[in-house]
């Protein structure tokens, strides 16, 4: 058994949607995700969805040049973008978790009681803007496969093929923008940790996939971990 069975259940075909394999009454059955292959989502309800994440840049930073060919391009994209495209900003609390605890570290370390108590000054306004005020923010393109979309061949990986290039495409006019999409190396594995994270995120916080999953759900589905 794989991540992608412990979370979304087994036996998934991508031509005839199935919910066999799936476990009663659990967080599987609910997900209106079938599987996700070869960098695509398959839904419930037999769609095909690619999910691009983009690096922001800061518009009001750019020349006026610059936000003039930012807005040419985008809107050229938009011209022959696919019908449904959404695109997605999640936000979220900054995560200072890694920081707070190097500072706690240095504070132990410091034997100088002035230098101790400025650290402990930094912490607590860390702590109060991290609380109040500072956020992290994802931004992301989603489409789906449309049946206008020409492919070679009735077969899964013809839309594949036909997702790959609508990417492609999204890429080289965002790149214009000066925008850029991140290119994982393992696409299903990017996918898997994006859409725990969205689903989940308070516990995608600290509890990171797929190793976590692994050591959380092993021992309930007798997953193999090796």
């Amino acid at each position: 058994m794989n991540l992608k069975e412990l979370i979304f259940g087994k036996r998934i075909k991508p031509e005839g949607v199935s919910a066999t394999g799936r476990y009663a009454n659990s967080v599987q059955k609910w997900l209106p995700i079938e599987d996700i292959r070869n960098g695509v989502v398959i839904t419930a309800d037999g769609r095909f969805i690619k999910i691009l994440e983009v690096m922001p840049v800061n518009f009001y930073l750019k020349s006026a040049t610059e936000q003039q060919n930012i807005i040419f391009y985008f809107a050229s994209y938009l011209k022959i973008a696919p019908d449904n495209l959404q695109i997605l900003a999640v936000t979220q609390k900054a995560d200072i978790e890694a920081y707070m605890k190097r500072m706690w570290r240095l504070h132990e370390e410091e034997e100088d009681e002035s230098c101790r108590e400025m650290i402990r000054d930094n912490i607590s306004e860390i702590e109060y803007l991290a609380d109040r005020e500072a956020l992290t923010r994802r931004f992301f393109i989603v489409f789906q496969y449309e049946q206008r979309m020409r492919i070679r061949g009735n077969s899964f990986d013809g839309i594949i093929a036909r997702l790959n290039e609508e990417a492609d495409t999204a890429r080289r006019y965002l790149d214009m923008c000066g925008l850029e999409i991140l290119q994982p190396e393992y696409s299903d594995i990017f996918l898997c940790e994006t859409l725990f994270s969205l689903l989940n995120r308070n516990t995608s916080k600290t509890v990171k996939p797929p190793l976590s999953v692994f050591s959380m759900l092993g021992e309930v589905h007798a997953a193999d971990q090796s």
